[in-house]
């Protein structure tokens, strides 16, 4: 299960909103002793494209050290579908298995396909996609 705080919630669809009409993207990081997600990182999506994202190398590394700093852990990555459902594509696969193949990250989606944004999250080993509960506390 993948907890959220409110906070962290409503900034990943804040900036999957705000990213249109490209995908957004953004890390996060949870509190190693409880694994709860409590910062999000937007991001910018080098790629400005509404199919695909890229992250920015120099900018991951500013997000690492700052979540270092406060004690977080980097623990996964979120980017937004324009127009379609909050499901791995198999670009996200691709991205997934050169970017993380021990599958130790998790995976969140924002669908921006319907008026009310939805959020979901998965763990991506190889092929092999696995929806990760969510849950918003606060």
């Amino acid at each position: 299960m993948l907890e959220l705080t409110r906070d962290v919630y409503e900034s990943m669809l804040a900036h999957a909103l705000g990213g249109l009409p490209d995908e957004a993207c953004g890390l996060f990081a949870t509190d190693p002793a409880t694994s709860r997600v409590e910062r999000f990182f937007p991001m910018t999506n080098t790629a400005a494209s509404s199919q695909i994202y890229r992250l920015d190398g120099r900018e991951m590394m500013n997000v690492e050290a700052a979540a270092d700093a406060d004690g977080l852990l980097v623990a996964g990555v979120m980017h937004s579908h324009t127009h379609t459902t909050a499901f791995p594509s198999p670009t996200d696969v691709r991205d997934a298995e050169a970017f993380d193949p021990f599958g130790a990250w998790v995976f969140i989606i924002v669908s921006l396909k319907h008026a009310e944004p939805a959020l979901r999250a998965y763990r991506i080993l190889g092929d092999q996609i696995t929806e990760e509960p969510v849950v918003v506390a606060g």
